[in-house]
């Protein structure tokens, strides 16, 4: 399979990711050279994670410049497209418009911002889960830390090291990780298919569970705490992410366990003043009623298929950037 590396760069006038939709089976590289091949790949969540979203809008507009040269007005509504290709993940839109103010000075000027913030986000996210590794260290009473997690926020979710993922990463090299619980996070199993391939590649400890079992975990004392990453945060630190989170918080809060999200500051959103004004992408009905392809429901079955949920900012211990515990209980 391969070391993953970053899951998205630029090489020879292309935008070049991991495949997200072809693991753990087979570790692909894709070479996307037109801003329809990225939204695509954005759309069909080859590439996604709210970090990599942004440097993917980035990105993108780097290829509509070296497209469209100096037809501005061809880039902006390429880069239009992109910024509206996932309607919740803030940092999308984030990476495009910061690319986007470099046009006017060039086709290079562009691509060098996008190069600059793929270096910044591992930077970024070692500094965001370095400060949440301490703060679940100064938490937690008991050594070393047994943890659970939601979704994918490793490497595959970032340009590279992860957020939520970035900080079982970080207590694993300190000796303070006894091991992860990896939510399948259902339909689209990307704790299944992403995480616990991240982990077993890092030989860090983990086992994978039902969504469901969650909660149960808790209950038999097999958590110490949660740590979830983050598509958009509202001005009052109500978090949306994957659609499970928010059961998760409010079983954690039940336990009395720490909740803590960890997340870039480029996920924070200041325009929105809480959780109820941020749009919810709602995905096919075949993600739910369909399996590897296969039906497990009723033919023409109704399907509720949010691909994200709201949780309140009261049932945060804290949501911690680059900057610190920004939200939260502990703030």
């Amino acid at each position: 399979m391969g070391h993953v590396g970053r899951t998205i760069d630029w090489a020879d006038g292309t935008v070049v990711i991991v495949d997200q939709c072809a693991l753990p089976a087979e570790h692909r590289l894709l070479r996307l050279a037109t801003v329809d091949e990225l939204i695509g790949a954005i759309q069909r969540l080859a590439v996604r994670g709210a970090p990599a979203l942004g440097a993917a809008g980035a990105l993108g507009v780097a290829l509509a410049a070296h497209r469209h040269g100096t037809d501005t007005a061809a880039v902006h509504a390429d880069a239009e497209r992109l910024a509206t290709a996932r309607p919740t993940a803030v940092n999308l839109r984030w990476g495009v418009e910061r690319a986007l103010a470099k046009l006017s000075g060039g086709t290079g000027a562009v691509l060098a911002e996008a190069l600059a913030m793929l270096d910044e986000d591992e930077r970024v996210n070692r500094e965001a889960s370095g400060h949440a590794a301490r703060l679940l260290l100064d938490t937690c009473a008991r050594r070393p830390l047994r943890l659970l997690t939601h979704c994918n926020t490793g490497r595959l979710a970032t340009v590279d090291w992860g957020t939520a993922l970035g900080v079982v990463r970080q207590l694993h090299a300190d000796g303070q990780l006894e091991y992860v619980l990896a939510d399948e996070t259902r339909p689209l199993l990307q704790g299944a298919r992403l995480t616990a391939w991240e982990l077993a590649e890092e030989a860090i400890p983990y086992r994978l569970l039902p969504d469901s079992a969650a909660a149960a975990a808790m209950a038999r004392g097999l958590v110490d705490g949660v740590v979830v990453g983050a598509d958009r945060i509202a001005a009052n630190g109500d978090t949306a992410n994957k659609i499970g989170t928010y059961g998760l918080a409010l079983a954690a809060a039940r336990h009395g366990l720490p909740f803590v999200v960890v997340a870039p500051s480029s996920t924070v959103d200041a325009s929105l003043p809480d959780g109820g004004a941020i749009v919810i992408e709602e995905r096919a009905p075949e993600e739910v009623t369909h399996v590897a392809g296969s039906p497990v429901a009723p033919k023409d079955a109704p399907v509720f298929n949010p691909a994200f949920d709201v949780t309140p900012v009261d049932l945060i211990t804290a949501v911690v950037t680059e900057h610190g515990v920004v939200a939260g209980t502990a703030r």
